[in-house]
């Protein structure tokens, strides 16, 4: 058995590494991973260092980790400043850390890769085990795994690490005709109200338009990199992904990125980026240089909703947070990262700061049932 770590993606195979990958998720494939090296998304100026686990077996990928080392929480969306703050105060440098993540992207996907013919739960231990290793080598404070998959998490509870949760809102088909069929399933107000929104899209004169990846032109990459780049300035944050990187994703893995284009006349005014894998369909990006209303339920969850609809998707994840999701379809969903902490006392605070956090979020997940906009039946 070896194990190497690699700062550059391309060190291991794209096939050996797919292969390995559940339900071909977007955001763990090689292409998606390689493009945001490529294009400088990710590396020194961003705090996110590759730092990417394999596992060999005679030879054979056997096993793989997406993991970087961090010198912030930037992109991480699972939000540990208060834990960087505690160890600031106490005189303890909480960075670097190592993270198990796929950069900028609060999606649940595979991060403990293992080979369908392996053991799984003996890969995944030595898995575990090795980054551990190298955190004491290191010197990084801690390992943290977000959004893993149901049995990995299982895996990282046995090995020792801390569950911590949180709440997004996904919509799932229930086996839907069409969108019509999905808006019979919903209360007379919420079916109304969306209906209300999509008219006001109609009335302003404004088309929609999806384009595959692989259709979409340079021109057209240009645009929406503009309009991406666009909502993170008003948002006074910084935007991380390029224009190089969506045209790269665009052509190495096109299959599995659309692009809705919003047009007012032959004019396009703003777009969003989805992603999909066999079974999901994920909202990522959005951005426009107009305002109209209701255009961004439209664009960012409407013509989700029917893609996923008219594709026989399940499930469809438009992305982290947004109580006012619910109201659109869009049903509470806990999920789930896992914590290691270096520290003893500092492993103990943590511990006891969850202790307190997942009842917390359990009984706002609780909460959020209550607003459910589909019919009792």
């Amino acid at each position: 058995m070896q194990i190497e770590f690699h700062d550059d993606i391309d060190a291991i195979d794209a096939t050996e590494w797919n292969r390995m990958v559940p339900d071909q998720n977007p955001f763990v494939r090689h292409e998606f991973l390689a493009a945001l090296e490529h294009h400088g998304c990710v590396g020194e100026r961003f705090g996110w260092i590759p730092t990417h686990l394999s596992l060999r077996l005679d030879g054979r990928l056997m096993g793989a980790v997406p993991l970087y080392f961090k010198h912030n929480s930037y992109g991480e969306f699972v939000f540990d400043h208060a834990w960087a703050d505690a160890y600031r105060r106490s005189g303890l440098n909480y960075f670097p850390k190592l993270v198990s993540s796929a950069p900028y992207t609060p999606a649940t996907g595979g991060r403990l890769l293992v080979d369908p013919e392996g053991d799984p739960q003996a890969l995944r231990k030595t898995m575990i085990d090795a980054i551990k290793g190298l955190a004491d080598r290191s010197g990084a404070s801690s390992l943290h795994w977000l959004f893993p998959l149901p049995e990995e998490g299982e895996a990282l509870l046995s090995t020792g690490l801390s569950e911590r949760l949180g709440v997004q809102f996904h919509w799932h088909n229930s086996g839907y005709a069409d969108f019509d069929q999905f808006l019979a399933e919903l209360t007379t107000k919420r079916r109304k109200n969306i209906r209300q929104e999509r008219r006001k899209v109609r009335d302003a004169g404004l088309s929609i338009r999806l384009i595959p990846g692989f259709e979409v032109t340079p021109d057209e990459w240009k645009l929406f990199d503009l309009f991406y780049r666009k909502t993170f300035e008003e948002r006074y944050s910084l935007p991380t992904l390029n224009q190089g990187f969506f045209q790269e994703i665009g052509q190495s893995m096109g299959e599995q990125v659309v692009l809705v284009m919003a047009y007012e006349g032959r004019h396009c005014i703003a777009g969003a980026l989805l992603y999909r894998s066999k079974t999901v369909l994920y909202g990522r990006n959005w951005g426009g240089i107009q305002h109209h209303d209701s255009l961004h339920f439209e664009a960012c969850y409407y013509q989700g909703i029917e893609y996923a609809i008219a594709q026989g998707l399940q499930v469809f994840e438009p992305g982290a947070q947004g109580e006012h999701k619910i109201w659109r379809g869009f049903l509470p969903t806990l999920t789930r990262s896992y914590h290691w902490i270096e520290h003893p006392g500092s492993r103990q605070g943590i511990d006891q700061f969850l202790s307190h956090e997942t009842p917390a979020v359990l009984d706002y997940y609780r909460s959020l049932q209550a607003n459910n906009p589909f019919k009792e039946s």
